[in-house]
């Protein structure tokens, strides 16, 4: 065992043997044995040797948990539930054993099994939580029930029936039993029963969480429109710590649904059950007011009863009432607020929420107000005013991400903005001498001057000034040298890279973003959507491998999760666990990354080192099978990951988030469909038989042909939904979500190519069925597909060309899409040479046949059928293409390595002595990059043509 843990497996197999000749049934040295396998790569011979202690039914503790560890290392979580169930058997009165198979259920999620598990262990240990496993599970059997009505008639009652006898035995103990009281009510929709729970004699024990037992009630209230009560109690707590905004919200919620409901509060008794309640407009003005002259005398500032101010300034205008309470000016309230905050970094993200409150007219006003009032002081005259210390910083920066967010620098002329731009950095310059004391892993105070600049450059380069984007990497990384921990800066870098086509920066800066998690699944698109159609085949490997080692761990983690959550009592996490289990399953990046996957491996290996048969088996792909599921995809992007100082009209909305769905789904509808085209092409293999006879249709190929006739409809259709859906010219903002590659896909002509590949392959399986006598119009018709394939390949080829990265008037101009076409080239003419491989075993064995005719006959000339020809000829011309295509690729190469950058003085002289050494490397990565890319295709390229070789018949 100690062999083991150091991870000496053969050691450890050695020392298992060596004790097994001593003692040959001793069992668990075989499992250890096992494990050892196992981690050694043999699965087969680890799991004949387990399944040979399995079976005799061990009962002692070491085997049993050797055998755990070593299922689980196998992903077989089932079998363990085998291993105990047998145990509790022979020692039906063990509490541990009885206990490890309710876990063991709890992993494979058996509910059913796991509430007679809990309720047998209470039988033989009465102690509670034991009990109140055993209602858990049945809540579970409610939550993964198919049918709704099920669950609220049958589950739920049972286990409020069940709670209820322990209250009613006066038995309840721990808070978990109480929460799990208060799920259940809360799920059979019993708010008022809910609420004396919390309300009554068991609600005393909701001691862990803070205000568990107040969020618990105001919860029930809202359910039940109890709006005097949430009134009450919002301002009760606010009176306690009135920061807390959530119950801002609540208050104001509630006082306008009384007003709107014309409540008036009883004469006699008390107005409800939390005390007094406000219903009118003047009472919550005075009661924010006084929140405010209690906040003056506190010891820390507090900021929420200002916001509230603004928030109920908000919600009045859009009831129409303007300033008949008398609540002041927003823009005088904004300018004190920014008095007393300006120096906190939240200052922006607060104000950002109410400045649609000030009138246009007025921004520069506002903006001039609150710079006047900012200690800066200038070295000279015509100098820019510096502040003296970071208080002063960080004023200045939020009245800069102010501007921005209110459209003033927007609305510049191309001088103004470049102006500003050399103010932001020599403010970014002169702020990083108060962050010397910084540890590498903190950020600099002005770290934003940098970034906001950088946007500013990167509207004069949608506007078409092509150098301001290199201005922008030069700064960025500029930046990144002084903050290595900025993660906005690497986030910006990755998109202006992956946008100038250039993936290799990408990869590195991508992993010292160092993602965890669930990471994978929110940015992980920034990486997956590119590194393929840039033609960074090994990284698009890596990348797609760091996603699905994510996804796959998941599942089993989130097992884990479940257990520690039964063995502590939170139950309320339970469903929490299986529902972020369920949104990543059904995660639209996952099933992305999982086909994009196997189409690359199938690029890279089928028909090179693999058959396409063998490449598809260990897949375990097959045409019949889709398992994405269309109907429940989740967008688990962060599309807001990148900052943005924005305003409203050009930052992402809600409809930008739609479309993009909307366009990745048929996109990857796209993709998957031409996955389960290419798998089903080995299933067509060729079986000689009678023509006609009875046994085609037995054998399943008949009904194979038909499934890739049903796919090719499939592909038809979503092809014209995705034309559909680009007429509508959607532009995305620049941060937004990146566009898929399905627009390229359709201007290049693949899609045509690929399509009629696939009619191709149906046509060739008619020929296959009907022999060569009388099928002229087949072969003609073969013949003519050839051609136009060709054709259609060639123009390919000819939206390929031109030089990658060209140097106009001094500038730098990348030509990304060129790249993008190369790497749909070499995708569809891999797909040509599948096909082609089919055309080549159904055409050998009629060529075969005709020999030994011709060899019968003793005739010197037997007619050769035209197909044979048109197949030579466009195997010919598939390699000259090939060939032609290889050579424009070293053309490429040649170009990419004589490009001389240093000669490139970028014509704006305002680039600083440093920045011009940060230009030089950021020019040299992209360069590097397009020449990396270009040799990776054209690698696999000549891989390809050396199929192309094998194909003559």
């Amino acid at each position: 065992a100690d062999y083991l843990d150091n991870g000496n497996n053969k050691m450890a197999i050695q020392q298992a043997d060596k004790l097994l000749k001593k003692h040959k049934d001793l069992h668990c040295a075989k499992v250890l044995k096992a494990i050892g396998l196992q981690r050694t790569g043999k699965q087969d011979e680890a799991y004949a040797l387990a399944q040979e202690v399995a079976a005799l039914e061990p009962t002692d503790d070491n085997s049993l948990q050797a055998l755990t560890i070593l299922y689980r290392e196998m992903h077989r979580p089932e079998l363990v539930t085998k291993l105990y169930e047998a145990a509790v058997k022979k020692v039906p009165n063990s509490e541990e054993y009885h206990s490890h198979l309710f876990m063991a259920y709890a992993r494979v999620g058996e509910y059913k099994k796991m509430q007679q598990a809990g309720m047998a262990l209470y039988k033989i240990v009465p102690k509670n939580p034991y009990y109140f496993w055993s209602v858990m599970s049945l809540i579970m059997q409610s939550i993964s029930a198919q049918d709704e009505n099920l669950s609220k008639t049958m589950f739920l009652p049972l286990a409020e029936r069940m709670v209820e006898k322990m209250v009613k035995e006066d038995k309840i103990e721990a808070e978990a039993e109480v929460e799990l009281y208060y799920m259940i009510l809360e799920r059979l929709e019993k708010y008022k029963e809910a609420l004396d729970v919390v309300r009554g004699k068991l609600g005393e024990k909701l001691t862990s969480e803070l205000q568990s037992r107040e969020n618990k009630c105001m919860a029930m209230y809202k359910k039940l429109h109890r709006w005097p009560e949430c009134n009450a109690l919002a301002r009760r707590l606010l009176l306690k710590n009135s920061d807390d905004w959530q119950f801002y919200i609540t208050y104001f919620d509630s006082v306008f649904q009384l007003i709107d409901e014309s409540w008036t509060p009883p004469a006699e008794e008390e107005h409800s059950l939390e005390g007094e309640v406000h219903c009118s407009i003047e009472q919550a003005v005075s009661f924010i007011e006084e929140r405010i002259t209690e906040e003056s005398k506190s010891s820390r500032p507090l900021r929420g009863p200002y916001l509230a101010k603004l928030e109920l300034i908000r919600r009045l205008r859009h009831r129409g009432c303007n300033d008949e309470y008398k609540l002041g000016d927003p823009e005088e309230l904004m300018f004190q607020y920014f008095k007393k905050f300006g120096d906190k970094p939240c200052c922006f993200t607060d104000l950002k929420v109410f400045v649609d409150l000030l009138p246009p007219s007025q921004y520069t006003k506002f903006i001039r107000q609150l710079l006047d009032v900012i200690p800066l002081a200038a070295a000279a005259e015509n100098e820019v005013a510096l502040p003296g210390d970071i208080k002063a910083l960080q004023q200045h920066l939020c009245v800069v991400q102010l501007s921005r967010l209110l459209g003033i620098y927007h609305a510049m002329e191309k001088k103004q903005k470049l102006a500003v731009v050399r103010e932001l950095m020599l403010r970014y310059r002169h702020g990083l001498e108060f962050g010397k004391s910084c540890l590498k892993t903190e950020l600099q105070f002005s770290d934003y001057y940098c970034l906001l600049a950088v946007h500013l450059l990167l509207d004069l380069w949608l506007e078409g000034e092509e150098a301001a984007v290199w201005q922008c990497l030069t700064l960025l990384e500029e930046g990144l040298s002084h903050s290595p921990s900025n993660a906005q800066f690497k986030l910006l870098l990755i998109r202006i890279y992956c946008r100038l086509g250039a993936f290799e920066p990408v990869s590195e800066l991508y992993s010292s973003l160092d993602a965890k998690h669930i990471q994978h699944d929110t940015i992980g698109y920034l990486l997956t959507r590119y590194a393929g159609s840039l033609g960074h085949y090994t990284a698009a490997s890596q990348s797609c491998n760091f996603a699905l080692r994510f996804f796959h761990s998941n599942q089993k983690d989130t097992s884990e999760y479940i257990i520690q959550a039964y063995k502590y009592g939170a139950f309320e996490k339970i469903p929490e666990f299986i529902a972020f289990r369920n949104r990543l399953n059904s995660s639209l990046h996952f099933a992305q990354v999982r086909t994009e996957r196997m189409l690359l491996d199938l690029l890279l290996e089928a028909n090179i080192s693999t058959s396409l048969e063998e490449s598809i088996k260990s897949m375990s792909l097959s045409p019949e099978e889709d398992d994405i599921p269309w109907k429940d995809l989740r967008d688990n992007r962060d599309l807001t990951v990148l900052f943005s100082w924005d305003p409203k009209d050009r930052d992402i909305s809600e409809e930008h988030r739609k479309l993009s769905l909307e366009e990745e789904t048929l996109w990857l509808r796209i993709r998957s469909l031409t996955l389960r085209l290419v798998s089903g092409l080995p299933t067509l293999g060729h079986t000689i038989q009678p023509k006609n006879s009875e046994k085609t249709a037995e054998n399943g190929v008949s009904s194979k042909i038909d499934t890739i006739r049903a796919l090719l409809q499939q592909l038809e259709a979503a092809v014209d939904s995705g034309k559909k859906f680009l007429e509508q010219k959607i532009q995305y903002p620049v941060l937004g979500p990146p566009p898929t590659r399905m627009a390229g896909f359709f201007s290049n002509g693949s899609c045509q190519c690929q399509t009629s590949l696939f009619y191709l392959v149906s046509d060739i399986y008619e020929l296959d069925t009907n022999g060569l006598e009388d099928s002229a119009e087949i072969q003609e018709r073969i013949g003519n597909s050839f051609k136009s394939l060709v054709e259609r390949l060639t123009d390919l080829f000819n939206k390929c060309k031109g030089d990658l990265i060209e140097v106009r008037d001094g500038t730098l101009k990348t030509h990304p899409n060129l790249l993008e076409n190369l790497v749909f080239f070499v995708e569809t003419i891999s797909i040509a040479l599948w096909v082609s491989s089919y055309c080549d075993s159904v055409l050998r064995p009629f060529k075969s046949n005709l020999q030994k005719k011709k060899k019968k006959k003793k005739e010197s000339s037997v007619a050769m059928p035209p197909v044979f020809t048109h197949f030579l000829d466009y195997v010919t011309e598939l390699q000259t293409l090939t060939s032609n295509v290889i050579d424009h690729i070293k053309g490429l190469e040649i170009i990419l390595t004589a490009l001389k950058l240093e000669e490139l003085s970028l014509k704006d002289t305002l680039l600083l002595q440093e920045e011009k050494k940060f230009t030089k490397t950021v020019q040299g990565k992209v360069q590097s990059s397009y020449h990396h890319s270009v040799q990776e295709i054209g690698e696999l390229l000549k891989k390809r043509l050396d199929t192309i070789k094998k194909l003559k018949i």
